[in-house]
């Protein structure tokens, strides 16, 4: 049997992210061949990956980032199946890594994503890797991209809600970060009314009718009552028109022109695992 130091074991941890245990286990399987070692462990990954393949991984952090010039900003979600996990420093470690890969690559979906290598593995790679080293289910369940001529991130305490915000200016650091707060705190389901789908405002238009008609409304205001109830919508739902959450006497909207006449939201993105 080949001698196993515990410089061949600290190296090989240290490649893989495995347990000195595991390590020192998958040198002696291999006798002593690295590579063949560094094989063994992956293997194991993927073996705990495919018995955990069927079980719910809810847990986990979203975190947010730009590039250098701030005019792009990347979002993943990396899920895990206990809090425990979620808040181990080498799995936020992990989550920061393939964030910075997302940066580097311009990618911007899950699939897109996993492809990117980091070394010399992929990211779903690295992830099966690491499934062996935490023994849970690990999966990258979302990634995202927005564009503009700034873009804010905001990461919630917790790392748990995330959201990115792109400004049509360079404004002030502080007012992009106040409005991708109220994202994460009020999820709109638009940036302005023209962005909600038809059929969503189409909904709210029958809701509105259905109330009036129940509540004994006359026919002549049915109408009238629906557009009160979709403007109402519009106000609560869509960021420009939301209520400022600093100054409720101004909405979103005013809350940018004060900062800079012409400055708006252009796009948003938002994800939470609560």
């Amino acid at each position: 049997m080949a001698q196993i130091t515990a410089s061949d074991v600290s190296k090989l941890r240290k490649t893989t992210g495995a347990g000195m245990m595991d390590c020192k286990k998958a040198l002696q399987e291999a006798e002593g061949d690295f590579d063949k070692a560094v094989e063994i462990i992956r293997k194991k990954g993927q073996a705990i990956a495919n018995k955990r393949a069927d079980r719910e991984a809810s847990e986990g952090v979203v975190l947010a980032k730009t590039n250098d010039a701030g005019t792009a900003g990347y979002m993943i979600a990396l899920n895990c199946e206990t809090d425990f996990v979620a808040k181990n420093e080498d799995f936020v470690k992990l989550a920061s890594s393939i964030l910075d890969k997302a940066i580097e690559t311009d990618s911007a979906s899950v699939e897109a994503l996993n492809k990117a290598k980091i070394g010399n593995k992929t990211v779903a790679e690295t992830i099966v890797e690491q499934i062996g080293v935490i023994g849970e289910k690990v999966e990258l369940a979302y990634c995202d991209k927005v564009e503009a001529a700034q873009v804010i991130p905001y990461i919630h305490h917790g790392n748990k809600l995330a959201t990115l915000v792109g400004l049509s200016a360079v404004a002030q650091i502080e007012v992009g970060k106040d409005v991708a707060m109220q994202v994460a705190a009020m999820n709109p389901v638009g940036v302005d009314k023209g962005d909600v789908p038809a059929e969503i405002v189409e909904k709210e238009r029958e809701i509105g009718r259905e109330q009036a008609i129940k509540e004994g409304k006359p026919e002549n205001i049915v109408d009238k009552i629906a557009e009160g109830k979709v403007n109402k919508f519009f106000k609560e739902s869509t960021l420009l028109n939301q209520e400022f959450t600093k100054d409720s006497k101004k909405t979103v909207r005013q809350y940018l022109q004060d900062a800079s006449k012409d400055l708006t939201v252009t796009s948003f993105k938002r994800f939470s695992l609560v």
